[in-house]
């Protein structure tokens, strides 16, 4: 089985609908393998989307991503990463198809509900990141 990592982020969490997206990928197949609710640290968001250190949005990507807790959580399933990106829905809200997370429950490109792993890879590293091997059941 695949796995994957998914960030219910600040908005989403501040708006109440944790539960309504936990069961859009539940009742699509992907089982909750972790999860926690943490608020991080400047510097562990830094460190998390350090890939986008150069990027004119970087700073206010870190100062959104620290505003209030956020849902981690390892999913689990046939094809999870790509499943996953197919229920976020595209990053900007406007461009999401209807019945997509970040069309039902983002407010914008930027406050858009959800993170998920672009890949196998970066998924790999992306639970590394905040789960530890004996979390992970």
């Amino acid at each position: 089985m695949q796995q994957t990592l998914s960030i219910i982020k600040p908005d989403a969490v501040e708006k109440g609908v944790i539960g309504k997206i936990i069961d859009r990928f539940e009742s699509a197949g992907l089982r909750i393998a972790a999860a926690k609710k943490i608020k991080l640290s400047k510097c562990d968001a830094s460190q998390f989307y350090a890939i986008h250190k150069e990027r004119s949005f970087f700073n206010d990507l870190v100062d959104y991503m620290t505003s209030g807790p956020v849902v981690v959580m390892v999913l689990e399933g046939e094809n999870a990463v790509a499943k996953n990106r197919e229920l976020m829905g595209a990053t900007d809200p406007k461009k999401a198809a209807p019945g997509t997370i970040r069309a039902d429950f983002a407010e914008s490109i930027d406050a858009n509900a959800v993170h998920g792993s672009d890949s196998e890879e970066n998924a790999k590293n992306e639970i590394a990141f905040f789960f530890a091997g004996r979390e992970i059941c």
